[in-house]
């Protein structure tokens, strides 16, 4: 999600007076706005996409990089390497990010009033993980227009783990009147390798989230850029359509002869990579760890489809599952031997 640079809260400076004249002095430059000021249609609890603003905006203040969306399919924002190549290694990582998410198997042809095979997560690492994690998500919370005092939040223990990722964690869920908003984990083991420092990781469910900010019951009635009227739009408008196609798709129409042969070449893409990746053919230091990572990516959605289309057994899909688990770990491995990945 870009911010809306049409907005007060926002300025384009040309690049001569950016690079020449500090803000303070110059008088292109309009001071950044605290969220109270902005417009009403940006204001969290009116838009989604003022929301993730918000969102964005209490991160970066907090130390995070506010990266953007990986540029692939992907079953959570966990997969992002932003999130599982960099919980690896001694290196101090703070980021927070929109990551579109999709899960083919979960898609309801646009009729479940909340439940999407796309959809959005924020996630949030910060590594090594602060002391006062929990107190910043209550603040983040709060920034979006829920607060502490008015409304029952609790954690309640539910450590988590991804069989495709080799990863778990101790972990809680987050609740909000009852109803679970967020995920609050702190790693202990990434692609078979040990998390040290241990990060502590935010998930966010933005429209289910978003739905309780608002007071909507249904993830289609969102008001996407909190105008009213004719200027109003939905996320229905921009993501209802999608929906139904999607579905069509994962559950009718995708071919699942070429699902099968797209995962064996993702698979050895993988292990191709890895295998080149190693700098002079000794297992001291790795090139090409994103690279095969990206295909692990590649492996894992492709068998999102497959189970989506039906076309697995159980025992196949465990088969499958441990199959992308290893090239995880593999690539777990060469990041640990990268240079942004190992100790200095």
């Amino acid at each position: 999600m870009t911010a809306n640079l049409s907005s007060p809260a926002f300025a384009l400076i040309p690049l001569a007076a950016a690079d020449t004249v500090p803000r303070a002095q110059n008088p292109l430059a309009r001071p950044i706005l605290p969220m109270d000021d902005l417009p009403a249609h940006m204001r969290p609890e009116r838009s989604f996409q003022g929301f993730i603003l918000a969102l964005q905006r209490f991160w970066a203040e907090q130390g995070c990089v506010i990266l953007q969306p990986y540029d692939m399919e992907m079953g959570a924002g966990t997969f992002h390497p932003a999130t599982t190549l960099r919980a690896l290694g001694p290196k101090r990582w703070n980021a927070a990010y929109v990551q579109p998410s999709r899960r083919p198997k979960d898609g309801r042809y646009g009729e479940n009033p909340n439940r999407l095979q796309h959809y959005y997560q924020f996630q949030v690492i910060m590594k090594p993980s602060p002391p006062n994690l929990q107190d910043l998500y209550l603040k983040s919370l709060a920034a979006i227009g829920i607060d502490s005092a008015l409304h029952d939040i609790r954690f309640v223990e539910d450590d988590w783990e991804s069989p495709t990722l080799g990863a778990w964690g101790l972990g809680w869920e987050c609740w909000c009147d009852g109803m679970e908003v967020s995920q609050f984990t702190y790693f202990q083991q990434v692609a078979g390798v040990e998390c040290a420092p241990v990060a502590g990781e935010l998930t966010y469910g933005l429209e289910r989230l978003a739905m309780y900010v608002q007071g909507v019951d249904r993830v289609y009635d969102l008001n996407f850029n909190g105008r009213d009227g004719d200027e109003r739009v939905t996320y229905g408008d921009v993501y209802l359509q999608a929906e139904q196609e999607y579905s069509r798709h994962n559950f009718e129409h995708s071919d699942a002869e070429m699902l099968f042969k797209q995962f064996a070449m993702a698979e050895e893409a993988c292990k191709k990579y890895l295998d080149a990746g190693w700098k002079d053919g000794k297992c001291e230091a790795h090139l090409m760890a994103l690279p095969a990572y990206d295909q692990c990516i590649k492996a894992s959605h492709v068998f999102n489809l497959l189970d989506a289309r039906g076309v697995i057994s159980v025992t196949e899909r465990q088969s499958y599952i441990m199959r992308v688990r290893e090239l995880a770990k593999a690539c777990g491995e060469a990041w640990v031997h990268t240079e942004a990945g190992r100790a200095v």
